[in-house]
């Protein structure tokens, strides 16, 4: 059995890890507290990242029209129906969650952990988007809950990043990561596979990066090429190949195997709104891609940093 599992996983779920540290279920509300972001409204570029949807890749968390409390008790309902026992942590999703005066971060942070059974906050933003009393809120917050910041990369490769309008370097996330991890705040990092014109080796280098870092966790995302957003476009007026469903489980194991086994993984696959989607139309079986993720390295006999050993 994988050293960090109580299943038939061979690497290091965050289902695991929140058991084995709250000895409970724990369920993350996904919110949408209407922010923006810096590459949206012009502070270094406007537009967005070419793949995000009008939601800000928030398509799961509350409404924007509701209040925050509404939202997270409508999204509670649903996770106490599958898991009566639950705890919660607020999972700040939709656009750059900490992209505002500390006062407004205040204000909507502190009401989510004055619910019922909160027992933390994963707040998910960019590199250039934590400044200096942001940083100082979150090291006096990681004092007193469970705190988690999410920043998005989705690729080291920068002409990827410019491609995607990223508009941030891969200097200034290294920086906030040694940042968050010098007040030990947990950084779980978001990446992309199938990002237009990368080969597998470049997603590899991408983890194997990712790998020599202070970072608690990773996402591991599928390109989705989504209704209404500059991708589609581009997809449309010049077509690049898109990997295939085998191809993506191939390229997930052999980035599991690169990875430290203490790196815990948040998300295996992405996860889009089916009447949101244009491609890859095999994204709408999430739960058959992981299950067969799961076979491959049962096949190999493999699991998370084997090829670390």
């Amino acid at each position: 059995m994988f050293k960090y599992s109580n299943t038939n996983k061979r690497y290091h779920t965050l289902d695991y890890y929140y058991k084995n540290k709250f000895n409970k279920k724990v369920s993350k509300i996904s919110l949408n507290a209407g922010f923006t972001c810096p590459n949206i409204d012009g502070c270094v570029g406007t537009g967005g990242c070419i793949y995000c949807s009008n939601t800000g890749s928030g398509e799961y968390a509350g409404k924007v029209t509701d209040d925050l409390v509404t939202q997270f008790n409508e999204i509670k309902k649903v996770m106490t129906n599958k898991w009566p026992d639950s705890l919660f942590i607020g999972y700040f999703q939709a656009h750059t969650n900490t992209y505002a005066p500390v006062d407004v971060l205040k204000e909507k942070y502190e009401i989510i952990l004055k619910q019922p059974n909160v027992v933390g906050l994963s707040i998910a933003t960019r590199a250039d988007s934590i400044d200096d009393d942001c940083l100082e809120y979150l090291d006096e917050l990681n004092k007193r809950t469970f705190l988690t910041v999410e920043l998005g990369l989705q690729t080291i490769h920068e002409e990827t990043s410019k491609l995607i309008n990223r508009c941030h370097t891969l200097e200034c996330f290294n920086n906030m990561v040694n940042k968050l991890r010098e007040r030990n705040i947990n950084v779980v990092v978001h990446i992309i596979n199938g990002l237009p014109y990368e080969t597998k080796e470049m997603m590899l280098e991408t983890i194997k990066y990712l790998n020599t870092l202070d970072i608690q966790g990773i996402k591991i995302h599928m390109l989705s090429i989504l209704k209404n957003t500059k991708l589609a476009i581009m997809y449309k007026e010049s077509p690049f190949k898109l990997i295939t469903r085998e191809e993506y489980i191939d390229i997930v194991c052999d980035q599991l195997e690169l990875l430290r086994p203490e790196i815990v993984i948040n998300r295996i696959t992405g996860d889009p709104k089916i009447s949101d989607l244009i491609e890859p139309d095999w994204l709408i079986k999430k739960v058959t891609i992981i299950n067969d993720i799961d076979k491959e390295l049962v096949r190999r006999d493999s699991y998370q940093g084997k090829k670390l050993v």
